[in-house]
């Protein structure tokens, strides 16, 4: 499964803005893609509330994952922007 290890660029973390505009890319990809705290239990990455639950701020390290690389990496890009500017 292919993972990718990013950091949260968003100033208020992946709360709901970007985990809304996260949730809504994934949702469109056709391909399940996970996010999650390292060492931790990974969510949905297509669930804005379960995004949220992760508690990711700004500078966290978190991990996507999926079965698909593109769409691993297109999440991931996400992750990496500040979605809330």
């Amino acid at each position: 499964m292919p993972t990718k290890s990013v950091v949260v660029g968003s100033a208020v973390g992946l709360h709901a803005r970007p985990a809304a505009i996260i949730s809504e890319a994934a949702g469109e990809l056709g391909s399940e893609v996970l996010i999650g705290i390292p060492g931790g239990d990974p969510v949905d990455a297509s669930s804005s509330l379960m995004i949220m639950t992760l508690g990711a701020g700004n500078g966290d390290t978190v991990e996507v994952s999926g079965d698909d690389q593109a769409a691993v990496d297109t999440i991931a890009a996400l992750v990496e922007k500040d979605l809330d500017a």
